[in-house]
């Protein structure tokens, strides 16, 4: 097999397959026409004469050798420069199944090199020009796993738990039966509680400086958005706080009822309980309370 690195001289027998692009990479460089029945020199790229260039022409390296050399590095864990090599079956073979399956492996090498947002430029790209092929569930699930793998704890920005989390649901909505959906179900619960607990800890600031509408609001949107997480508890009983502190204690003694009945043994009920019981009152659940039907809408209570 000839090297990559190998140069043809133009003859009467150089490959024709070859020409096209070498004559598109000419005219671009040189503006001049090269015939495909002989040879030819450019003899005037020096203005000022002298010296004859021959023509040579550059072999395309056949794809399985390509793919095979990008494999190879992955092999040594060089992911970086299996990316790269995995890219020139896009640029020297498009349109063809070597490009998408290069494009394949570009997503997984730059996942594995820890590149993440390439990664998901790249999956993002694959999504876009093969949505039916049957790779697409594990490029999304690669996408997901690589928002997931950028998300800052829960004091920073959570744009990328929500990109990761939009990622997981493709995989567990549009392919059910794909072989990742045990995983992005579960990474799919890691997000929420994620979101989850940036709400609550915005909650629990706006607490601190006595805006109870904004800390109420928060604790609502983990109710309504994530209430199968861990922060359910919680949430439950700082509403019981906000709204006594508020003095709407029919909400107080909804949140506490609700707490009650679905945490009857964990502190955070001690805790509501001993608070209302403070303002004399006792947990009751109204079932007009938006407390109440949110957690009726999702079968608990």
């Amino acid at each position: 097999m000839q090297s990559a690195l190998m140069v043809i001289r133009c003859t009467a027998t150089s490959p024709i397959r070859a020409l096209p692009r070498v004559l598109l990479r000419l005219s671009l460089v040189a503006g001049l026409a090269l015939s495909v029945t002989g040879c030819s020199t450019l003899d005037s790229l020096n203005p000022f004469g002298g010296e004859k260039y021959e023509t040579k022409l550059l072999p395309d390296v056949p794809a399985d050798d390509i793919y095979d050399q990008a494999l190879a590095r992955i092999q040594h864990r060089d992911y970086e420069g299996a990316a790269k090599k995995f890219s020139e079956l896009e640029k020297q073979y498009p349109y063809s199944q070597w490009s998408r399956r290069g494009l394949l492996m570009t997503v997984y090498s730059q996942y594995e090199n820890a590149s993440y947002d390439d990664a998901i430029g790249s999956a993002n790209r694959y999504i876009a020009l093969y949505p039916t092929s049957p790779d697409t569930p594990y490029v999304y699930y690669l996408a997901g796993m690589s928002h997931y793998s950028l998300i800052p704890d829960i004091s920073r920005d959570q744009e990328r738990a929500e990109k990761a989390l939009r990622m997981f649901q493709a995989v567990v909505e549009k392919y059910p039966k794909s072989e990742y959906v045990e995983d992005s179900r579960y990474k799919i619960q890691v997000t929420r509680d994620q979101l989850a607990g940036k709400e609550m800890s915005v909650g629990r600031f706006y607490l601190t400086k006595k805006n109870y509408p904004a800390a109420v609001n928060r604790f609502r949107e983990v109710l309504s958005k994530y209430q199968t997480t861990r922060h359910t508890e919680e949430a439950l009983y700082r509403l019981t706080e906000a709204y006594m502190a508020m003095g709407i204690s029919s909400e107080a003694q909804t949140a506490a009822a609700v707490l009650g009945h679905n945490f009857p043994d964990g502190q955070w009920y001690k805790d509501a309980y001993g608070l209302l019981k403070g303002g004399g009152l006792e947990p009751n659940e109204d079932s007009g309370s938006w407390i109440s039907r949110s957690f009726k809408k999702l079968g608990l209570g």
